[in-house]
């Protein structure tokens, strides 16, 4: 299955690192500190002993899983240093330049991998996912986070928010409105749902779940390894 380009992404990303989580929180009004929250809760039960967040950009994810989880190896990745910069100057333990479709990391590595807005920007989805099961300790989880698309009543104003709207905000807070007119274009092309667990499925994941956020907007995926 195809993804994106990795040269342009790693572009896009570093343009607009200094405004990345502001402009987040602003679009979706905070609704992505709620989604984020619920991951936590979701990771604290699970209590791993490590942790590695693949694509963690400025660290939001890695912060909260960090707070949750105090005892635990706590590792944000990305194959963008601009983004890393502002992870390691929040508070991330622990940070490593490293592509997520080849993990500089052995068989088994890690209780937890989590990818929260990241899996949808790399090159090939069902090979990042392989990559990323591959690191994972028997027993550990894959748990991934990022948007989806509404149906019903929401999925037309949805579409014209995301089309329209949000790439004028975002090119107004950021000056670079082609790296959210991507985004928007992402999204649409991003499997979702079952198609997900698919891909979950077909790299030995089991007891695959998928969890609906905010009426579809977001959604959350995980998967066990065995």
């Amino acid at each position: 299955m195809t993804g994106q380009d990795p040269n342009f992404v790693k572009g896009a990303f570093a343009k607009i690192a200094d405004r990345y989580v502001l402009t987040n929180h602003v679009l979706s009004v905070g609704t992505d500190i709620l989604w984020r929250k619920k991951v936590g809760r979701m990771v604290e039960a699970w209590n791993p002993a490590s942790i590695l967040d693949v694509a963690t950009g400025t660290g939001d994810l890695a912060l909260e899983l960090q707070r949750r989880c105090p005892e635990a190896r706590m590792l944000g990745t990305d194959f963008c240093p601009e983004m890393l910069v502002h992870a390691t100057s929040s508070g991330v333990k622990e940070t490593q330049v490293a592509d997520a479709m080849n993990l500089p990391f052995e068989d088994g590595e890690f209780e937890l991998v989590t990818a929260a807005f990241g899996l949808r920007n790399m090159s090939n989805w069902a090979e990042a996912v392989e990559e990323m099961s591959r690191v994972i300790k028997p027993g550990g989880h894959l748990l991934v986070l990022d948007f989806s698309l509404p149906e019903g009543i929401l999925a037309k104003p949805y579409e014209f928010y995301l089309n329209k709207v949000l790439p004028k905000m975002a090119g107004a807070l950021t000056g670079e409105r082609h790296a959210y007119e991507y985004l928007a274009g992402s999204i649409g092309e991003f499997p979702k749902g079952e198609a997900m667990l698919d891909l979950f499925r077909a790299a030995g994941l089991q007891e695959t779940k998928w969890i609906p956020l905010s009426a579809g907007i977001a959604s959350i995926y995980t998967g066990l390894a065995k």
